[in-house]
This record gives C-alpha cells, structure tokens and sequence, in this order.
C-alpha cells in the first residue's frame, strides 16, 4: 500500500512531471461544473462518496512510499467538497504527509482550503485555484454549487500573505462562454495583483458525458458548441477544439500573461512550445527540480 502515482496520459498531451494523486472523494463533485471531464471515468460517476478508510490507510501508504514527489490533491474530485467539512479526510490525509514533509499541491476552486494554511506552512505546498471566469452570473451557470469566483481569488489572497505560492487554472477556456480575451485578461490582471506566480489554462475537452448533459440542460448552447467543435477531433476519448483555433486562444493569453510579469503553462493542448514552467504548477514545491528537467 503505497501513495497512488499519477497516471500521466502522454496520449492526451500531458506533460506532468512525476507525483502521487491523492482523491479523498469519489463520485461526481458537487460543485456540478457542466464541463467535468470526471464523469469519463465509472469511480467518478453518481453521488459524492467520502472515502472514510483513507482517514487510516494514509498512515501506512505514506509509511511505505519512499520517494518524495510532490503530491497532489487531487485530479478529479475536488479535495476542498462541501462534506469535507464534516469529514475532514482531506486535512487527515495532510496532517500524515506534511509530518512527513512531503511536497504538496492542492487543486480546488473551494475557499474552505484557507482552513489549512496551517499546515501548508509545514511543508512545501503550492495552492492552485480553478477561477474560469469573473463574471457571477457565468460561473452560476458554469460551476453552479461551487464558491463564487470572489470568494476563491480572497482564499488565494489570504494563502499568499501567509508566503505560500499561489497559481491559477483557467481551465477549462470554454468557446462562446469565456473566451473573450478581454475577459481572460481581467483573470490575469487580478491574479497578479495578489500575487499569484503562475497561469496555467486550457481549452474545454469534450466527452460523452459532459455532451449529453450540456444537450438535455441547453439544446441551443449544445448545437452551436457542436458547430464550433466540428473541426476538431478527437484524441484519447476527448473531443479537442480545432488545433488552429485552439492554439490562438492559448497564445494571445500567454502574450497577457507574460505582459504581467507571470510563469504561464498549458495542460494537456499538445503545444508544449507555449509553456515557460512546469505544467501543473509544482514548480514551487519541488526541491530540486533540476533532476526532473
């Protein structure tokens, strides 16, 4: 019983260095995002399911893991729930490994993260918030149960006074939704006057699941994002946005971010070319990273 490692889907465009996934939830998320690449995978399909054990297992997993790679938590269902205030398997699972001092990095678009600040500060730990849009009615729409965008960049703010690196996702960059460069901008723009060190973002992947939802919830929305992926194609069980199209969007952001004095990095876009850091953000909390590059 060892920590999982992350399966790094080369097929697919991704360009993670080597690190462990931790998922202290199973199930569908319930911050509902009607882009949730997740319900691709049968483990994180229905209800959200508190994985209780863990609350135990982490213990010896952390015991019998000898290398110390940065672990995330997590990759598909946020590790911030709104039952992890009652269960508390998240900061469980972080009190065993920062004791350990293994690296850290959290993906959440949840302000309750700030609730463990205090033990981020005993390891190197780098936060990374998911901030799609600034426009409230949008993310309600988009991201319908999870905390309003405001709220996620004041968690990220109070997380930088206390010296921990911050990144932001804009992921996913949906057409016709949020990808008004105007728009991306205003994200970049408040990202940095907080302090934040790192953009990371992509463009939404269609999968059979996500499409299904989005025609049964808005059959218009559906037909006219139908028509703006018809060109595009499909890598790995993924519907991707046309190469060209999608490579012009990534480029005039990287072209703001760059303007603003931030590290920028693309997830799983296939444009390697575009990334000035490493593509999840753990730059910040891996020691050395020469070794890895």
């Amino acid at each position: 019983m060892r920590l999982p490692v992350f399966n790094v889907a080369k097929s697919a465009f991704c360009t993670c260095l080597p690190k462990f996934n931790i998922n202290p939830y199973l199930g569908r998320c319930a911050h509902g995002c009607i882009y949730c690449y997740a319900v691709k995978f049968p483990s994180f399909r229905g209800s959200t399911i508190p994985r209780l054990k863990m609350k135990d297992e982490i213990t010896q997993m952390v015991k019998t893991t000898k290398s110390r790679w940065p672990v995330m938590l997590s990759d598909s269902t946020d590790p911030y729930q709104p039952l992890e205030k009652e269960f508390e398997i998240t900061r469980r699972c972080l009190e065993v490994l920062t004791e350990k001092e293994f690296p850290i990095l959290i993906v959440t678009k949840s302000n309750l993260v700030t609730r463990d600040i205090d033990l981020f500060r005993k390891t190197k730990t780098v936060v990374s918030m998911t901030i799609t849009t600034l426009r409230e009615e949008t993310a309600k729409k988009i991201e319908p149960h999870a905390p309003l965008p405001n709220s996620r960049f004041k968690a990220l703010e109070q997380i930088a006074n206390q010296g921990i690196p911050i990144v932001v996702r804009i992921d996913p960059i949906i057409p016709l939704v949020n990808w008004n460069i105007d728009e991306l901008e205003k994200i970049v723009c408040r990202s940095a006057d907080i302090g934040v060190k790192q953009i990371i973002a992509s463009t939404m992947k269609l999968v059979k699941g996500v499409s299904g939802s989005l025609k049964n919830e808005d059959p218009t929305f559906f037909n006219a994002l139908q028509n703006t992926y018809s060109d595009g194609e499909w890598i790995s069980g993924y519907k991707y946005l046309n190469r060209a199209k999608r490579f012009k969007i990534l480029n005039d952001l990287k072209s703001i971010v760059t303007k603003h004095g931030l590290k920028f990095a693309t997830c799983r876009e296939g444009f390697p070319q575009l990334n000035n850091n490493v593509c999840d953000g753990s730059a910040y909390c891996r020691t050395p990273l020469d070794k890895f590059v």
